[in-house]
């Protein structure tokens, strides 16, 4: 068995592109538009050697109302290579650093449709440093 992709609904497929491709740094794997069933799959992926995840983002054309968040879904989690860069680049496009990395390891945000992400500083945790050290959590993730 091998794990294949976690799906999401977004609400705004161009949002959370940006979000997950620009802010996170994920790649557009392939794009299908389903015109007779009036939505659109996107799938993303790190694009690292050996990593075939995968994140589906479901794209209901005529949902106009948000997604209820459902406390059943945890959180995506991703390695970065410095978290202090990845939440400023996400900070930078308006998300909320929910927890910030004030510890140089941990980060958590939510996507544009409030899913929430995890953000792990790959191998030894950064040294404190502000902004992010002193800044205090908001709101749940």
């Amino acid at each position: 068995m091998r794990f294949l992709h976690t799906m999401l609904r977004v609400r705004d497929l161009d949002l959370a592109l940006t979000f997950f491709c620009d802010g996170l740094g994920l790649k557009l794997v392939r794009r299908r538009d389903h015109e007779a069933g009036r939505f659109t799959l996107a799938f993303l992926s790190t694009g690292a050697e050996g990593d075939g995840a995968e994140i589906e983002l479901t794209h209901n054309w005529d949902e106009a109302e948000p997604y209820p968040t459902g406390r059943f879904f945890g959180h995506l989690a991703f390695e970065v290579d410095d978290v202090y860069a990845a939440c400023a680049r996400l900070a930078a496009q308006g998300a909320v650093i929910h927890r910030p990395p004030r510890d140089g390891r941990m980060a958590f945000v939510k996507s544009p449709d409030g899913q929430s992400v995890e953000l792990l500083q790959r191998g030894a945790a950064l040294a404190p440093a502000e902004p992010w050290a002193s800044m205090p959590n908001t709101g749940s993730w």
